[in-house]
């Protein structure tokens, strides 16, 4: 008789563990609609595979719509260099300012046909953050295109190497020059997608994080989305990931409304997987401020790999409640952007 009771128990569990298994495969299995909330259109040197390139790739990974935007320095090639340089580590010349990176990517959109281009959400890049003329750049490119942007960034400050081989002024999130551009920002309902890293390579403590407290405390009418977390490639190479980042982006949630998180790049590999296996702070953090957090592939130029890189994410996605999983795969993204690209304004600011 006991063995008979055992046997019964044995199959009662075993149908009772059936279903969650079957349910946390379901879950690795859905299928998203992605919006690529980080892609630049252009590499280190000003160069892209262009929008064709960038469209099949998209199609091929399931994304409906992408932010995209060029990037706002250009490696130079300097005459004593062996090869013309393919990244911005590939030798110590030095970075610069490139402006036009955002006629680059205007001029490619403006050809597609309107069915395509409408899932392009392009954003302003191309100034320098050190630059008092920062805002007056970006209000000429919204008279120059009127209509196209969507968004400002990715603005980078705080970078770690990039920043160390850029020429000029160090840039911060809470410099006078980004300040109006923050403002601007504000008044035509613009995201701001911001570089800015908590710490440097050297320290295990958040040295840079009052500068962009600074920022979100000066513009609470600016959306800002903090890319990677804060964090960067660099200097998770240097030193062990910060063990209180999550409570770090809790506490800045829970304080500023119009904070936002990428988790873009280096933050997937660092922080939210671990050999493949979502970490559960990230996961609680995320379930209780799910219109807070947007992904990104964060390529330059090269379209290639975005169905894979969007992939790795699936582990994540999958240990989240459906509908907090598709917000971060689509909809948070969608949310965060006006529907109309920015027009003049009648009261342009100096």
């Amino acid at each position: 008789m006991r063995i008979v009771v055992a046997l019964a128990l044995l199959i009662s569990g075993l149908s009772a563990a059936q279903p969650t298994a079957a349910s946390e495969r379901a879950n690795n299995q859905r299928d998203y609609a992605w919006v690529d909330a980080h892609l630049h259109y252009v590499d280190f040197m000003q160069e892209s595979e262009g929008s064709a390139a960038m469209l099949k790739a998209m199609d091929r990974a399931g994304v409906e719509q992408a932010w995209v935007f060029g990037l706002p320095v250009m490696k130079k090639w300097e005459a004593s260099a062996p090869r013309r340089p393919r990244y911005y580590l590939g030798d110590e010349a030095p970075l610069y300012y490139y402006s036009a990176t955002d006629d680059l990517l205007a001029r490619a959109l403006l050809k597609l046909p309107e069915s395509q281009r409408r899932r392009l959400i392009p954003f302003i890049s191309g100034f320098n953050p050190t630059d008092m003329h920062a805002a007056r750049h970006v209000e000429a490119l919204i008279e120059r295109y009127p209509g196209l942007w969507r968004g400002i960034g990715e603005v980078i400050t705080r970078h770690d190497d990039l920043t160390a081989l850029t020429s000029g002024e160090t840039p911060r999130a809470n410099h006078p020059a980004l300040m109006k551009v923050y403002d601007l920002a504000g008044r035509y309902q613009l995201p701001v997608l911001l570089h800015s890293n908590l710490t440097s390579l050297r320290e295990e403590t958040p040295i840079y994080l009052q500068e962009l407290e600074d920022a979100l405390a000066a513009h609470p009418d600016t959306r800002f989305v903090l890319a990677h977390a804060g964090t960067s490639g660099g200097v998770e190479k240097r030193q062990a990931p910060l063990d209180t980042l999550p409570e770090i982006i809790r506490a800045l949630l829970d304080r500023y409304d119009n904070l936002y998180i990428d988790l873009s790049w280096s933050v997937r590999e660092h922080y939210l997987l671990d050999d493949g296996e979502p970490d559960d702070s990230w996961l609680k953090l995320i379930e209780d401020h799910p219109d807070r957090f947007t992904l990104g592939t964060d390529l330059v130029g090269h379209f290639d790999s975005m169905k894979k890189i969007l992939d790795a994410y699936r582990p994540l996605l999958g240990a989240l409640p459906e509908d907090v999983a598709r917000a971060l795969a689509r909809d948070n993204a969608l949310a965060l952007v006006p529907e109309q690209g920015a027009r003049a304004k009648p009261d342009r600011q100096d």
